[in-house]
């Protein structure tokens, strides 16, 4: 369950953290599984106070979905747009 109820569809009453104003809007998620990751557009509530960022069930359901995939390296469907790099640990 989310941690907090939902009053409709997709809008959060207020937030949860920090009891402030919510908003619907369009956002970046990263998602990570194994070496990969995903970058993914979606529909998030946001508060307007303090930036906490609430999914619905279905978008979270697919964030797992797409992390499976990533950590089986299951990327057949999806859109390479560049390397990505870790720097080294210094001694």
């Amino acid at each position: 369950m989310l941690a907090a109820e939902k009053i409709s569809m997709n809008t959060f009453a207020k937030c949860p953290t920090c009891g402030g104003p919510v908003a619907e809007k369009a956002v970046e998620k990263i998602v990570r599984g194994g070496n990969n990751t995903a970058i993914l557009h979606v529909t998030a509530d946001v508060c307007t106070h303090c930036g906490e960022r609430m999914y619905s069930v279905e978008t979270v359901r697919r964030f797992e979905h797409i992390r499976d995939q990533l950590a089986r390296d299951d990327v057949k469907e999806l859109l390479p747009v560049g390397h990505s790099y870790e720097l080294a640990r210094s001694a």
